[in-house]
């Protein structure tokens, strides 16, 4: 799971926008971006990104597996395809990061994401004595390559930011899986949940970097509030104290509308 700060995947490392200037030698390149078939979404010419699996380290086998076998980019690709069109694609490459986090290199137009997210986030969960199903392990990494994503979308199309970026990109991850009915919303409970988790247990490690991202319980409140704001009368749950406050809960219909229209209104 990534934390705030710098957003490395292993609480240490580059932030997610940090710049990479090379790639893996060892690449075992798929360029799968999606299916040519209506079902599977846009073909590879006209997706908005291009997809690639790096050979995975040793220790990360098994989440490659994870990752491959679920097609994970390959559906983020489909739903930031179907919301706007990069020409040409932007790179995104899954690779092994060593700790060192998700990120968007502006200079290659290339998203990063790791595999090593999964164990981690796993281990997040084990450390908290919670159970984690798959399907939500698969929606916290989901989230990431939508908020990366958003970074090559925000360059890619030179897009005006107010505010942190870093927000505006969780605000995109938010949409694009809201956007996907009520799986998408137990998807983003999921999400909320694990950045709960993660400022329980690493919040206290201060890397500097709190200028630039929100803290890791303001984004769990934050997409709580986006997903009581969405569907209210499906998540009264998640107010209380520990989660959602009901001070904040009282605005965040109005707080999810602004937000979503701040995107739609930028991709115009």
């Amino acid at each position: 799971m990534r934390t705030s700060g710098n957003g490395s995947s292993g609480r240490q490392g580059r932030g997610r926008t940090a710049l990479r200037s090379a790639t893996l030698p060892l690449a075992l390149v798929l360029t799968t971006a999606c299916q040519t078939n209506a079902a599977d979404g846009p073909s590879t010419a006209e997706a908005s990104f291009t997809v690639r699996y790096d050979r995975p380290s040793g220790p990360d086998a098994d989440d490659a597996a994870f990752v491959r076998e679920r097609r994970l980019p390959e559906e983020a690709v489909r739903h930031v395809t179907a919301l706007v069109r990069l020409n040409p694609p932007v790179v995104m490459t899954v690779r092994s990061c060593d700790g060192e986090g998700p990120s968007y290199d502006p200079q290659t137009r290339e998203v990063e994401i790791c595999y090593d997210e999964i164990s981690e986030t796993r281990g997040l969960y084990q450390d908290a004595g919670q159970g984690l199903s798959d399907d939500a392990l698969s929606a916290v990494l989901l989230e990431s390559l939508f908020h990366e994503s958003a970074h090559a979308v925000i360059d890619v199309l030179d897009l005006a930011v107010r505010g942190k970026e870093e927000d505006f990109a969780d605000q995109f991850a938010a949409l694009m899986l809201l956007r996907q009915g009520a799986e998408g919303e137990e998807r983003l409970l999921d999400v909320a949940e694990t950045w709960r988790l993660s400022a329980i247990t690493y919040e206290h490690e201060d890397d500097g970097q709190a200028d630039e991202h929100s803290t890791d319980h303001e984004r769990a409140v934050t997409y709580l509030c986006y997903l009581y704001g969405a569907a209210p009368a499906n998540h009264a749950d998640v107010i209380g104290t520990d989660t959602l406050p009901a001070g904040r809960a009282r605005g965040c219909a109005r707080e999810w509308k602004r937000a979503q229209a701040a995107w739609m209104n930028a991709l115009g």
